[in-house]
């Protein structure tokens, strides 16, 4: 995990629309970048659902969303659609970012051991410094817990 007070790398994603997005794009908001395992998985969707439901908060406390995963643009599209996500989903089919955010990881599931993105979410400030990093994220309480952040 990154640490807090460090400048957030840059990056350059495409989104759910194919359009490109850099970190830089956001300064001057406060930027909530969460990594997660796959579309269209219970707990990712909880946890995509809970920022959807709660994005015109986000936005009025000046914040955005960003969500990435290894899945394609494709994959993040449809994910959007049947969910209704009001926000952005970045694809890092490459884990680019992924691993520049040092969220690839070793996992156990059921003792099987695997290579694979540990759900960590990130507050980065106006000026792209992070400012809260977490990467014992559980998905249900995720955006909420990110909105009272906010107010902190």
């Amino acid at each position: 995990m990154l640490e807090i007070g460090t400048k957030a790398p840059e990056f350059e994603l495409a989104d759910q629309n194919g359009n490109l997005h850099k970190l830089s794009d956001y300064l001057g908001k406060k930027v909530i970048l969460y990594f997660y395992p796959k579309d269209n998985t219970p707990g990712c969707t909880k946890q995509a659902c809970g920022f959807s439901e709660r994005y015109p908060q986000f936005m009025e406390k000046g914040a955005v969303v960003l969500g990435v995963s290894k899945d394609s643009v494709a994959s993040h599209k449809k994910f959007e659609e049947k969910y209704g996500l009001a926000f952005t989903l970045l694809a890092d089919p490459e884990r680019k970012v992924i691993e520049t955010y040092d969220v690839w990881k070793e996992k156990k599931n059921y003792g099987k051991v695997s290579m694979g993105v540990v759900r960590t979410t990130y507050l980065i400030d106006e000026n792209g410094i992070i400012v809260k990093a977490n990467d014992k994220v559980k998905a249900a309480e995720d955006p909420e817990k990110m909105l009272a952040e906010l107010d902190s």
